[in-house]
Parts: C-alpha cells; sequence; structure tokens
C-alpha cells in the first residue's frame, strides 16, 4: 500500500506537505492509536493499532505519535506537520514543557532520531474536538483483534 501512495504522490516530494492527527488513549481492554495521514491532494491513510503491552496515557501517545512517523517515512514524505490532543507530548516536544520521566525522555530521544528522516517536521498541539477523526479511529481499534490495520482513503 505504502508503494501505491508513493507512485500516487506528486513527483516533487519536497514541496509537498502532509498533514499527520494521532491519537493514544486507554481503556480497560486496551491501549490503542489512531493515525490519520493525509497530503494536499487528499490522499488519506488511516490506521488503527492496538499494543499488546502495558503502557501509560504519555506513553500511549508517544506511541501513536511515532508510529505516524515511521508511517509517513515509510510513504517518502518530506514535510510533516503534526497533530496531538496531547498537551505534554506537543510541549515536550516544542520544549515549552520538560517531563523529568526517564521513559519519556527517551521516547523525546526516539522521536527526535526519527524527524532526522524528513526536511521539516513540526508539531501542534490541538483540543480533542479537533482531532476528534484520530480519536474516533483510536476507539475503532479496541474493537479489532488484529493489532495493525490500515485504510487508504
Amino acid at each position: 500500500m505504502a508503494n501505491f501512495i508513493v507512485e500516487m504522490s506528486p513527483k516533487n516530494k519536497a514541496l509537498e506537505q502532509w498533514k499527520l492527527h494521532v491519537d493514544g488513549s486507554l481503556n480497560n481492554n486496551s491501549d490503542r492509536a489512531g493515525i490519520i495521514l493525509e497530503n494536499e491532494n487528499r490522499i488519506t491513510i488511516e490506521q488503527l493499532i492496538r499494543y499488546d503491552f502495558l503502557i501509560s496515557n504519555n506513553q500511549v501517545e508517544y506511541e501513536a505519535l511515532l508510529d505516524g512517523l515511521t508511517l509517513a517515512n515509510e510513504i517518502s514524505a518530506r514535510t510533516l506537520e503534526v497533530y496531538s490532543d496531547s498537551q505534554i507530548v506537543s510541549s515536550q516536544i516544542n520544549r515549552n514543557y520538560q517531563k523529568r520521566d526517564a521513559l519519556l525522555q527517551q521516547y523525546l530521544s526516539k522521536f527526535k532520531e526519527l524527524i532526522t528522516k524528513f526536511d521539516l517536521v513540526s508539531i501542534r498541539h490541538i483540543s480533542r474536538e479537533r482531532n476528534a477523526r484520530a480519536d474516533l479511529l483510536s476507539k475503532l481499534a479496541s474493537t479489532k483483534s488484529v493489532s495493525r490495520n490500515r485504510l487508504l482513503v
């Protein structure tokens, strides 16, 4: 599927803007994420993920972000605008907030490593209401038995 998207994308990838919406959430049954990657030509990839390991709320938000970056890298996106409703994750990345938690520092390090594969990455905090589609995907992930599903829209 990633090859199909690369083929359908414009040839000048350096100028092509991709938007990434991520949302991770927890409930009693599972830890899950919803990822939406969309370009200016309205090519959209939606991914639902269910994690099979114990994780905190902030960790699941980082997992969703890292999985979204990995997906964007797989399709050779070069310019990425990321939207997350996690205040802690977006603030930590934008250096507005420093978390002393060693595990979250490791997630931040992994984020910094992944963004070197892109020309430009920006992250913006948005309200949950403006991230409703990614939130809906994350909720849908808890109903699926497969741990990772992708959908091309």
